[in-house]
C-alpha cells in the first residue's frame, strides 16, 4: 500500500523535479570513449599526450560532451586531436572504473589516413606493430590491444 501511495505521489510531481531528484540521488560518472585503430598494415595507432601520466602513450579518445553519443565523441576527438577519419567501426569493449568514477566505451576501427597532431594535447602519433608496443603503455591498454587483435 505504501509503495502505491509513493508511486502516485511521484507521478504527480513535475517532470523537472523528478529529473532533479534522480540526478541528485544517483552516482555520477564521467563518460569517455576510445578506440583501437588499425591501419592496412595491421599496426595500431597510439598517441603520446603531453598531459598523460607515465610515458604519455595511450589509445586515442576523450570525454563525451553533454548529449553526445560515444561514437560521435570519438570522431570529434580524432578530428580535433589528429585529423583522422575512421571506418569499419564496431563497439569493442565497455568498462568502468571506480577511481576516477568513469565509464568508457571502446571501439575497434580502421584508419582512413595517418593522422598528425593538431592540438596542444598530442605530442605525436605512432603506428606500432602489436608485438612492439612502446615502453610505458599502460598494461590494461596492452591487454585491450591483444583482445582486439584476437577478434
Amino acid at each position: 500500500m505504501f509503495k502505491r501511495l509513493l508511486s502516485q505521489f511521484w507521478q504527480t510531481l513535475p517532470a523537472r523535479i523528478r529529473r532533479w531528484f534522480i540526478r541528485t540521488t544517483n552516482t555520477r560518472f564521467t563518460a569517455t570513449t576510445g578506440a583501437i585503430i588499425f591501419n592496412d598494415a595491421g599496426e595500431v595507432l597510439l598517441l603520446k599526450h603531453f598531459f598523460r601520466a607515465g610515458s604519455g602513450w595511450g589509445l586515442p579518445g576523450g570525454f563525451l560532451k553533454a548529449g553526445e553519443q560515444p561514437l560521435e565523441a570519438l570522431r570529434r576527438e580524432l578530428n580535433e586531436e589528429i585529423g583522422l577519419e575512421i571506418r569499419d567501426v564496431e563497439i569493442f569493449w565497455a568498462r568502468s572504473f571506480t577511481r576516477p568514477r568513469q565509464i568508457e566505451v571502446l571501439y575497434r576501427a580502421k584508419a582512413v589516413g595517418r593522422g598528425e597532431p593538431r592540438s596542444i594535447e598530442v605530442e605525436r602519433t605512432g603506428w606500432f606493430s602489436t608485438d612492439q608496443l612502446p615502453t610505458g603503455l599502460p598494461q590494461d591498454q596492452k591487454l585491450l590491444i591483444e583482445r582486439a587483435v584476437e577478434k
